[in-house]
């Protein structure tokens, strides 16, 4: 997405040395002990949301769509197409096939029009405060993931089977309209126990290394600098036996 600009949401005590086109850094104040990154990085995200509202006003209705990702995630396809395809969507997340935890929180998806940065805000507001109340004792790591899920599921209306399959659906909840995308083609994760990195299916647009996978982004990243075109890429991974959860 060569036309896209990187934020870094990060804490006012680290450096960064970058010198690069269309990066920057935004230090936000806030809480980065290890057991409240999460928290806090859900806290970034609604800070985040409010400056963009009030510089909404001052660019002359120019709309700038938004994505909040982890930093072991690798953007391989052009993301715009997401606000283009699904027009009526306020904030847009993730899931796959797991009972207890459908949903990933490394790929939130957010319409930068003043309703859509209003009405996520006040969706991510929601799960800030379940998370705060529900589960500060969870893993260091699933809280937000568990709060978004509760969220989601507190909708009466909502059918949990739709997780089941991979496919692209939109749901009405508590005043804003989410988007789920399929794990599988917007969060994409290599399977657990790969040796090597070995390329991906063919529809992925977002990898994530996250778990232990991140030993694998360097060899990716290399494997893709030496390649002339990212179809060099697109060949069968290996096999792990642990697939169900990552479809």
């Amino acid at each position: 997405m060569p036309q896209s600009n990187v934020i870094i949401l990060t804490d006012p005590e680290s450096n960064f040395s970058l010198h690069q086109n269309r990066v920057t850094v935004l230090p936000i104040q806030g809480e980065y002990s290890r057991d409240k990154l999460m928290l806090q990085r859900i806290r970034s995200y609604i800070t985040f949301l409010d400056i963009r509202l009030e510089k909404l006003s001052q660019e002359q209705g120019r709309i700038t769509h938004f994505i909040f990702s982890d930093s072991d995630i690798a953007v391989i396809d052009d993301l715009g197409q997401i606000f283009e395809k699904y027009q009526d969507f306020h904030v847009a997340l993730t899931f796959r096939n797991n009972k207890d935890q459908p949903l990933n929180s490394g790929f939130i998806a957010v319409r930068g029009t003043r309703d859509g940065i209003l009405r996520a805000r006040t969706f991510l507001q929601k799960v800030l405060e379940v998370y705060s109340s529900k589960y500060m004792k969870a893993s260091r790591m699933l809280g937000d993931q568990l709060a978004l899920f509760w969220v989601i599921k507190s909708d009466a209306s909502f059918d949990a089977k739709r997780f089941s399959k991979a496919q692209a659906f939109i749901k009405e909840i508590g005043g804003a309209s989410v988007l789920f995308l399929p794990c599988a083609t917007y969060n994409w994760t290599p399977p657990e126990g790969a040796g090597q990195f070995h390329g991906m299916p063919l529809d992925v647009k977002v990898v994530h290394f996250k778990g232990s996978r991140k030993r694998l982004m360097l060899e990716a990243w290399n494997y893709f600098s030496s390649s002339a075109d990212i179809s060099d890429m697109l060949c069968l991974i290996l096999k792990s036996g642990r697939t169900k959860y990552d479809f």
